[in-house]
């Protein structure tokens, strides 16, 4: 046990430490830095090279080989930038000048959304620069309460609750935090939620770029049972590192979804179809090393029809 925390310690530190190297960076430096270690992840070392590759030739099979490695690379260089676009944040972006580096879509209406006395469901993807996004939210006087998985390392986890909170953002574990959800909906209070993430064989099965995704129920069955609006939102990477634009693709009203859409399937499908349209605008922004796309569900047995007796 001590050796194991130990061992957390250990690697806590580290990370402050780099992060701290980070901080003393110009944000050119670090984007400069994100390509060399892209390069070295990617191409020298292989890091999820394999998975990485398999997802881009079934995602966006219109791809050639060398557009499928340029990517992949591409999607190393923006995680390296974005951890480097964290660490810089605070430092970097205050409420006097974040329109130099943050420009807004649809802000009306968002701000309609938030501001109402209805729950509000913000789904999103690992694309772009999500963190920042919540950080932003924060300032600009709208906290979202955000379901994420908790870190393994209890240093590193209450770092980044942290970072996290500095703007009012607050977090409700993956596991085991639904009455925390149901308080916050109940109290007309706004969730967000990664949506892209594998759900297991007992998942929702939807199309996410033309392939059977298993996607998580609990998403819409909020919303339905909630009566909340469903808000597919951004946060993409414009030509500069720390330049974002913050929008919303899409709004579903469960009082105003069509039939297909009024179902826990329907509802999934709708997000997953909207999330993928975000995606293709900059895939090199989304993280194509996730196994997203495991069919774990067992082969169907075929109906063996009883033969007829010939008499």
């Amino acid at each position: 046990m001590f050796q194991s925390r130990l061992g957390q310690l250990l690697a806590y530190l580290a990370v402050r430490v780099s992060i701290c190297f980070v901080q003393t960076l110009r944000l050119e430096t670090c984007s400069r830095l994100a390509a060399i270690l892209a390069r070295l992840c990617y191409d020298a070392l292989g890091i999820r090279r394999k998975v990485t590759d398999e997802n881009l030739r079934l995602a966006l099979p219109h791809f050639t080989e060398d557009g499928r490695r340029t990517l992949g690379r591409l999607m190393w260089e923006h995680l390296f930038l974005l951890v480097a676009e964290v660490a810089l944040v605070h430092r970097k972006i205050h409420e006097t000048n974040w329109r130099d580096y943050v420009e807004f879509k649809r802000v009306s209406e968002i701000a309609r959304l938030v501001l109402s006395d209805r729950p509000v469901l913000l789904v999103s993807a690992h694309f772009g620069n999500f963190e920042l996004a919540g950080y932003v939210f924060g300032m600009m006087g709208y906290p979202t309460t955000a379901v994420a998985r908790t870190l393994d390392n209890p240093y590193l986890a209450a770092w980044l609750d942290r970072f996290r909170g500095t703007t009012g953002q607050s977090m409700v574990p993956k596991k085991g935090g639904y009455e925390q959800i149901v308080r916050v909906l109940s109290g007309g209070g706004t969730m967000s939620f990664l949506a892209d993430q594998y759900a297991g064989s007992k998942g929702c099965w939807v199309d996410f770029f033309g392939r059977p995704a298993s996607a998580h129920k609990a998403i819409a069955l909020l919303a339905l049972e909630h009566d909340a609006p469903l808000v597919v939102g951004y946060a993409r990477r414009k030509r500069r590192p720390l330049h974002y634009e913050l929008g919303i693709q899409a709004v579903l009203d469960p009082r105003e979804a069509s039939e297909a859409q009024s179902s826990i399937a329907g509802l999934t499908q709708w997000y997953t179809h909207q999330l993928e349209a975000v995606i293709r605008t900059a895939p090199e922004q989304y993280w194509w090393l996730h196994r997203r796309w495991k069919d774990s569900r067992p082969p169907r047995r075929r109906r063996v029809q009883p033969q007829k007796l010939v008499a």
